[in-house]
């Protein structure tokens, strides 16, 4: 049977040599010498070859507006959230929507086809982040798959009003419900509030949670309680977690064996993390960026993400999942290839088994999402940052990155 697409020469993520046909938008054999019948023939020359990548962790509706909020007055507090929330008033739908649009495409020309975003609600934006958003969706849909995580960013206990968006919106599209407890007056009301939301409307959790330079009242352990008691486990995610990174190592270990017991994953934000972190002290600055590949030996699932891109909470970014593993190795100090190959990991396998997608990899009857990276290997690829080549969502085209070429005199 002739195929619709055919990578050829190709390198696998277990570092095996492969071609892979597509049929139909599916994976339709995955072996050496396969027939060269193909309505488009991809000579990979060796070149890495792995499923579309998944970012787990962004927030489309406040990225690209760094340049309309205040300056930083000084390096603690960082008052990210107040100069946020100080041009919330400024946001429509269609200004969400084009910020949004160009953060997606960057994310997409480096390879995402998996995305969850997160959005807030509050009286002060209303719905108009969750519907700038929601628009692209279908209009992204043939190149990316997007799921929005619903959050109350200012509080939700404390914020009168917010309850109500969040439920409108989980009524509206949403399939995901957030936390942010650091920002209400109880953090442990708004966790249990959350989860009365996640079971009413039977959704995924993923809360942005412990983030601070002290490991003293850990919130991460009332939500490994509540996912046991509800049945959760594999449907709660929690974000930044920075106070593990402070830990000593025996209690690290206890608290990495309870979210594995629990099944309650963890996403880490290196870039973030970093910029916000360690603000309180003037010399001997913590990186704040946890080391997930301990969690990961010890059974829990973990991604990395962007989180934010071009905003008060991180000024950077380009939404290159690949360059963000760089950092995140470099920070966490876990660069030998073992190590390389879990993080690799946690923007493809571990990232799709967070967002519970149960058709992900190169697999025979899989959807074809496919990722062409100019580097041998995944070792390779995170060292040296190497770029994407070429997308293929469902098998069909998304973009194209052409290799540098030196030009050498004659």
């Amino acid at each position: 049977m002739p195929f619709d697409l055919l990578l050829r020469d190709a390198r696998l993520p277990d570092g095996s040599a492969a071609d892979i046909g597509v049929a139909a938008g599916r994976i339709a054999a995955v072996g050496t010498g396969l027939p060269a019948e193909a309505g488009e023939v991809v000579e990979c020359g060796g070149r890495l070859v792995s499923p579309g990548f998944v970012e787990t962790h962004i927030h489309l509706d406040k990225s690209c507006t760094i340049d309309r909020c205040a300056c930083e007055a000084s390096r603690f507090p960082h008052r990210a959230m107040e100069r946020t929330s100080a041009i919330k008033h400024s946001f429509t739908v269609e200004d969400v929507s084009a910020r949004a649009r160009r953060t997606l495409e960057k994310c997409i020309l480096h390879g995402a086809m998996t995305m969850r975003t997160h959005v807030e609600v509050d009286p002060l934006v209303g719905l108009r982040g969750f519907e700038g958003v929601k628009a692209l969706i279908d209009a992204y849909r043939w190149a990316i798959d997007i799921e929005i995580c619903v959050m109350p960013q200012e509080g939700l206990l404390n914020n009168p009003g917010t309850d109500e968006l969040m439920v409108e919106a989980l009524r509206n599209g949403a399939t995901v419900v957030g936390a942010v407890p650091n920002y209400d007056s109880d953090r442990a009301g708004q966790i249990r509030r959350v989860f009365e939301m996640a079971r009413e409307f039977d959704v995924d959790i993923d809360m942005h949670l412990d983030s601070g330079a002290s490991a003293a009242e850990l919130d991460t352990l009332l939500v490994c309680e509540l996912t046991e008691k509800y049945g959760w486990g594999g449907r709660v995610a929690v974000g930044h977690v920075t106070k593990m990174s402070v830990m000593p190592l025996p209690e690290f270990d206890q608290v990495a064996k309870r979210m594995a017991d629990a099944g309650v994953a963890l996403t880490v934000l290196p870039s973030t993390d970093l910029y916000l972190g360690g603000r309180e002290k003037d010399h001997r600055v913590e990186r704040s960026v946890v080391d997930a590949n301990r969690l990961v030996r010890q059974g829990v699932t973990c991604s990395v993400s962007s989180n934010n891109i071009l905003n008060a909470f991180t000024p950077m970014g380009d939404g290159q999942l690949i360059r963000m593993a760089n950092l995140y190795a470099n920070v966490v100090q876990q660069a030998m290839p073992d190590a390389l190959r879990d993080t690799w990991g946690m923007f493809t396998t571990q990232s799709a088994k967070l967002l519970r997608k149960s058709d992900y990899g190169i697999v025979v009857g899989n959807p074809a999402d496919l990722v062409l990276v100019d580097a041998p290997d995944t070792v390779a690829a995170i060292r040296e940052i190497a770029p994407t080549l070429a997308g293929f969502k469902r098998g069909r085209r998304t973009f194209t990155r052409t290799p540098a070429v030196l030009h050498r005199p004659a």
